[in-house]
């Protein structure tokens, strides 16, 4: 292993690199406009639903109802209507997600000691919006519930309404968000978008790299040259290795600085694992490149191996024990998974190499593998 020669591969590919304009903007523009796009454009939050409220009642009962949605943050009230066909229209065009239609006689039954019905339509085409919103109604529910029943009894009886209220919940659910105690979806996003755009970026241009030498007739050089296959490997790939460092060191600080995610975690630790993943991704780059010998078959097969497995094989949407028993074994298989575990472990739980060791490590024999694979399958003379 001559370490002159690696040096010549590297620059050499270097300045490819370098004199392309467009590689050169796959390489450090792509990534980080990835990260702005997602980052921006991805969020789990459900909030500011737009609702419409129907109230045929018109009593003050019903507009203190009215207003326990109208002034939860989780609701963007959008104004009342006279009836539900005024609002039908509406819910098709997407202008509301959700609608209260308060009936008649409503606050006369309350004070009358009596249940009331409330009518509650919300827009069922997304199911984890409907759901989510779902929840927001029913909580409000349950808690006016609580107030009115207090107000009654307190009413019947002179007894507080706090005693009253204590007793009609003995059991008190106190909640407390651990890691992420704003429960902002894009802290949990900001991290795995590091690992996915990671997963793409990496493969793809070492991928491209490696075939375009092929396409040229480039890679002749090569074959009739001194270089050994390690030393070619090593030097054709280190570029794109500290290209792809260099790009997640700035998808880092984009989660830092843009989103605010907060990095509880060792910095050293995760630069480690991130070189590591780095390595394991360009590692995938050289296998296809391997197999292809076209430009165009490289970049649909770079994206048949990393796209899907990023996005729905490393718990970036789906958390891996909800995926089914065989979908979270092919999870188990891919690097992306443990990457987004130490990701995750660094930036939020504040945890390193003492509860991260075992994904480290799997990452390490990952990265050793990938190599070893692409070192036999790379041959220094063409076949026939």
């Amino acid at each position: 292993m001559n370490l002159r020669r690696i040096r010549v591969v590297a620059y050499k590919e270097w300045r490819e690199i370098v004199r392309d304009r467009l590689f050169f903007a796959l390489a450090f523009v792509v990534p980080s406009l990835l990260m702005l796009l997602f980052g921006y454009g991805l969020s789990l939050d459900v909030e500011n639903i737009p609702l419409a409220i129907v109230d045929y009642d018109q009593s003050v009962m019903s507009r203190d109802y009215a207003h326990r949605f109208i002034d939860s943050r989780y609701f963007a009230f959008q104004g009342y209507a006279g009836r539900e066909s005024e609002v039908e229209k509406l819910l098709v065009d997407n202008t509301l997600r959700a609608v209260i239609v308060i009936p008649p006689q409503f606050g006369e039954k309350l004070l009358a000691g009596r249940s009331a019905d409330v009518q509650t339509w919300i827009d069922g085409t997304f199911p984890f919006r409907a759901l989510t919103a779902k929840g927001y109604v029913t909580a409000i529910n349950a808690a006016i519930n609580v107030e009115n029943l207090a107000a009654h009894f307190s009413a019947l009886t002179g007894v507080q309404r706090d005693a009253i209220r204590d007793a009609l919940q003995p059991v008190r659910l106190e909640t407390r968000y651990l890691y992420n105690q704003e429960v902002k979806s894009i802290w949990s996003i900001a991290p795995k978008l590091i690992m996915v755009i990671l997963m793409l970026s990496p493969p793809f241009l070492t991928a491209l790299g490696v075939v375009r030498e092929k396409e040229s007739g480039a890679i002749y050089n090569v074959y009739s040259s001194t270089l050994s296959r390690g030393e070619y490997l090593i030097g054709k790939l280190l570029p794109y290795v500290g290209i792809s460092i260099i790009n997640a060191c700035a998808l880092t600080t984009f989660a830092l600085l843009l989103f605010g995610a907060p990095f509880k975690g060792n910095a050293l630790f995760f630069l480690l694992a991130t070189v590591l993943y780095v390595i394991c991704t360009t590692g995938i780059g050289l296998l296809v490149s391997v197999v292809v010998n076209t430009q165009v078959a490289a970049m649909v097969g770079t994206a048949i191996v990393t796209v899907v497995p990023a996005v729905l094989y490393s718990g970036m949407i789906i958390p891996i024990p909800s995926l089914s028993a065989v979908a979270a074994v092919i999870a188990h298989l891919l690097p992306g998974m443990y990457y987004a575990e130490i990701a995750m472990g660094s930036f939020l739980k504040g945890v390193g190499f003492a509860a991260l060791w075992p994904d480290l490590l799997i990452l390490s024999l990952y990265a050793c593998a990938l190599f070893t694979a692409g070192f036999l399958a790379f041959h220094k003379r063409p076949k026939n």
